[in-house]
């Protein structure tokens, strides 16, 4: 009988792709997807740590389930099982099946290729006490062999854009940073391997795709043949020669690993995207410093004019964090005035959070929320009012939109331009997976509208678990 799981994923596009990856472990134990909770046999929380109350919300969503299950006990429906991955799982561990005994299995981001074993250990635990606190199962554990050499080599459902985790983990150490504690060390794929992924991908209709790392641009996986290593740039100019991927991007990256070789490939590949995820934090070397960033604002100047000269139409998201600790008045004119000598098309800017563990949390110069808060609104003015400049002045022009799903409105698809904008067009559903110059007539602070202005003849589709074919419009 097919047994159903339901995924619900928090933070970053690695967790997407991560939990895509754990439907496709899953599969072949006959477990289908579940658009809801409610009637699902497994339901899995995917969480993310980075951000404030991040734990918080999973308990508060774990205490729903627990009611779920409850009410279906009562009505004599099967028992779900409940699950937490990820990296608040790798963080609260123990701590988390003493506080939540609904849990029936926590396990970290490196160990979902286990999923099979590990819901056989929590058949066999409810064989025992359903009542004692601490009976769930508990993987948190990096182990040595490398989960990605132990998933199934197909990746199914993700359509026409689509994820591809390349590295994991970070060894830089920022003060302020979870991931080293719940992601472990960098670790890069083998480039054949990454290479044989995306082949799948693009058979089975993938258009675009991201490269996934928590510290992507520090990709150094061993070459196809031979002892040496490939960096991002060299892999990316391998990927691009792949019939049928038209669109390359990759997030999220470190300006210390900006390299040349990298630069130049956003110089001469029309299929890498001119879109680029460079985080920088704060415009204060001070601030910098005590963040361990290992770079000072005017080094991210020089890399942000070197990605210019490379590719001048190229455009650029960032990340803030305000009200670090110790962070001045003149700290924060700094970030502003970075802000305003860069220009973003996009960015994330955020209150400092004290994440446990982390060094940044034990320092004593805390800044008061009331502080933060009004930081944290100037930054976001100035940061909107140039992301809404850089939506208006796209308006007029023809780009080319993948278009990648249905649009809210009858007889609309939504895609993305070359500048992760959203782009809304009124087109005919079979036009889903295709690439269309789309000439844009409005503008919004979040996403753009067009209109076709064109009709291709002959274009490639996407269907959901169908390769790509030629269709006409």
């Amino acid at each position: 009988m097919t047994k159903t799981v339901y995924i619900k994923t928090y933070g970053c596009q690695m967790n997407v792709y991560d939990s895509a990856r754990m439907a496709d472990v899953l599969a072949p134990l006959g477990y289908a997807p579940a658009e809801d909770p409610e009637g699902a046999d497994l339901v899995i929380l995917n969480t993310c740590h980075i951000r404030e109350k991040a734990a918080e919300k999973v308990y508060s969503e774990l205490g729903r389930l627990r009611d779920l299950r409850e009410s279906r006990a009562r009505a004599g429906a099967p028992d779900m099982t409940i699950a937490v991955a990820g990296c608040v799982a790798q963080a609260e561990g123990d701590v988390m099946l003493r506080r939540a005994p609904q849990v029936d299995l926590v396990f970290g981001p490196q160990t979902y290729h286990r999923l099979p074993e590990l819901l056989a250990k929590v058949r066999r635990a409810r064989s025992g006490s359903r009542t004692a606190p601490g009976r769930g199962v508990l993987d948190i554990e990096f182990p040595m062999e490398s989960k990605f050499d132990l998933l199934p080599e197909t990746m199914t459902g993700q359509g026409p854009s689509a994820f591809l985790s390349i590295q994991e983990g970070c060894d830089k150490f920022c003060t302020f940073c979870v991931v080293p504690y719940t992601r472990g060390a960098e670790f890069s794929r083998p480039a054949g391997a990454v290479i044989a992924e995306a082949e799948g991908l693009a058979a089975a209709g993938a258009r675009e795709i991201t490269l996934l790392g928590q510290n992507v641009n520090a990709y150094r996986g061993d070459a196809p043949a031979g002892s040496r290593t490939w960096g991002l740039g060299r892999l990316i100019r391998r990927l691009a020669e792949i019939p049928g991927l038209d669109r390359l991007r990759y997030t999220t990256s470190h300006p210390r690993d900006m390299d040349d070789e990298l630069l130049e490939a956003h110089g001469e590949l029309d299929k890498l995207m001119p879109y680029l995820h460079l985080p920088v934090q704060s415009g204060s070397d001070g601030i910098l410093a005590a963040m361990n960033r290992r770079h000072g604002a005017d080094d991210y100047r020089r890399v942000v004019e070197r990605l210019r000269r490379a590719r001048p139409d190229i455009a650029l998201s960032s990340d803030f964090i305000v009200g670090f600790p110790g962070e001045t008045d003149r700290d924060f004119a700094e970030t502003l005035r970075l802000v305003t000598d860069i220009g973003y098309a996009q960015a994330y800017s955020f209150k400092y959070s004290a994440r446990p563990g982390t060094p940044a949390g034990a320092l004593e110069a805390q800044i008061p929320e009331a502080v933060k808060a009004e930081r944290l609104a100037s930054l976001q003015s100035l940061l909107d009012a140039q992301q809404e400049g850089f939506n208006q002045s796209s308006v007029g022009q023809a780009m080319p939109v993948l278009l990648e799903r249905p649009g809210r409105k009858a007889g609309q698809l939504l895609g993305r331009s070359p500048y992760m904008q959203a782009v809304h067009v009124a087109a005919p559903a079979h036009y889903r997976g295709r690439i269309v110059k789309v000439r844009i007539a409005a503008a919004g602070p979040k996403s753009l509208s067009g209109v076709l202005a064109e009709k291709p003849a002959v274009a490639r589709r996407w269907a959901s678990g169908a390769a790509a074919a030629e269709v006409a419009p």
